[in-house]
């Protein structure tokens, strides 16, 4: 068989994500509440962070613009795994109803295929106040706007998408394995919500697991770093292009291997 190309895979998807977006519109009541409601989760965020700073000038050495910096960061970071990966909280219904079986046929990616069904454009909504928190902030704390500035926050904000894209492939993963693994992909988007505050508030224990076993804190907190405070970047912060790559071919690879093992549900 031929192997696929990049080009193939592009016309491919926008083939895909043109029949999904038919479909969409076809609701726009459910899709302008959806969004609405996804941007209204996003206020009542930011709203907390000003109620919380109006008692408290700064948290751990942390000022209010650099929460809603990290908080902006966090959302931007987010909304890939909110839009194109949607249809891992499906997979777990369609391995056990069988369905799953059909996306085993196709003479293309499998990973690529079942993913790309599904585009979550709600996602866009989060990704507009996102960065409408983050440009504000920005202005705020009077950070420098050069193409090089510009370029790190780019891809900081990439490879930070790849931590949580990583994590909810795995968990959405263990569905080949274990029977109840609703409650494995709740948690680990559970897990997301601390992302939007610096690992350092918590204590030396959360700390740890935040940054080496659910390691949430290279969401927004070790890439923030590298934009907020340039003058005292830990190493975490350099590696972590390097950790949100390795973290996502490592969670590709489980995924993948649950999908090849799956033979139907044997009825």
């Amino acid at each position: 068989m031929k192997k696929k190309n990049l080009r193939f895979y592009i016309r491919i998807y926008f083939k895909i994500l043109a029949q999904d977006l038919k479909s969409k519109m076809s609701y726009r009541a459910d899709f302008i509440i959806s969004t609405i409601g996804m941007i209204l989760t996003n206020v009542s965020g930011f709203i907390g962070f000003w109620i919380l700073f109006r008692n408290f000038p700064s948290i751990n050495g942390w000022s209010y613009h650099e929460m809603l910096f990290l908080y902006g960061f966090s959302l931007v970071a987010l909304t890939p795994v909110q839009c194109f990966f949607d249809n891992n909280w499906n997979l777990r219904g369609n391995v056990y109803s069988g369905d799953f079986i059909k996306y085993c046929f196709r003479p293309i990616n499998l990973f690529f295929y079942y993913q790309s069904e599904v585009f979550d454009i709600k996602g866009l909504g989060q990704l507009a106040f996102g960065l409408g928190t983050l440009i504000y902030a920005w202005i705020k704390l009077g950070l420098a706007v050069t193409p090089l500035m510009l370029l790190k926050t780019l891809v900081f904000l990439l490879t930070a998408s790849l931590i949580m894209i990583a994590m909810q492939n795995a968990a959405a993963a263990a569905c080949f394995w274990i029977e109840n693994s609703f409650y494995v992909l709740d948690l680990a988007m559970r897990f997301k919500e601390y992302a939007k505050y610096p690992v350092t508030i918590f204590s030396p224990v959360f700390r740890f697991i935040f940054t080496f076993i659910f390691p949430i804190a290279f969401i927004a907190y070790y890439p923030s770093l590298v934009i907020l405070r340039p003058d005292e970047v830990p190493v975490l912060s350099w590696l972590s292009p390097v950790i949100g790559i390795v973290f996502f071919y490592v969670s590709y690879k489980i995924w993948m291997r649950g999908a090849t093992r799956y033979s139907g549900t044997g009825s």
